[in-house]
């Protein structure tokens, strides 16, 4: 079974990693490398990204056939989605496993969801 984890951010998040010294980060985003690691070698890994800061979002609307966009998120929101792992596996016990090894979860800032097949007719 294939879940997505959403990992968020918030300030409170984000004012720990600026709090970090170099070493820190480079440890943070070394934890991040070897999950990646583990998941891609248990063939549990689908995909994964972290997403680009926020202020760089493009809102995108269709009126009356033209494209339009805006900067900025969709809606001002206390949390963000700052990245995610796609996963492909036994159940959702292992997917919450998984998502506990994510440091935000320890924020309360982890997510799991189930992905749904694009074959509409499994809805």
């Amino acid at each position: 079974m294939k879940y997505v984890v959403l990992i968020y951010s918030n300030a409170e998040s984000r004012k720990l990693w600026e709090q970090f010294s170099e070493t820190e980060r480079g440890e943070g985003l070394a934890y991040y490398a070897g999950l990646t690691a583990e998941l891609e070698a248990s063939g549990e890994l689908v995909a994964t990204t972290a997403l680009a800061d926020l202020s760089t979002t493009k809102r995108v609307r269709v009126d009356e056939g033209r494209t339009l966009t805006t900067d900025g998120p969709f809606a001002e929101a206390k949390e963000h989605l700052a990245g995610i792992y796609l996963l492909d596996v036994a159940g959702e016990e292992r997917a919450v496993e998984i998502a506990a090894k994510v440091p935000e979860a320890a924020l309360g800032l982890v997510e799991v969801r189930p992905a749904r097949s694009l074959d509409v007719t499994e809805w």
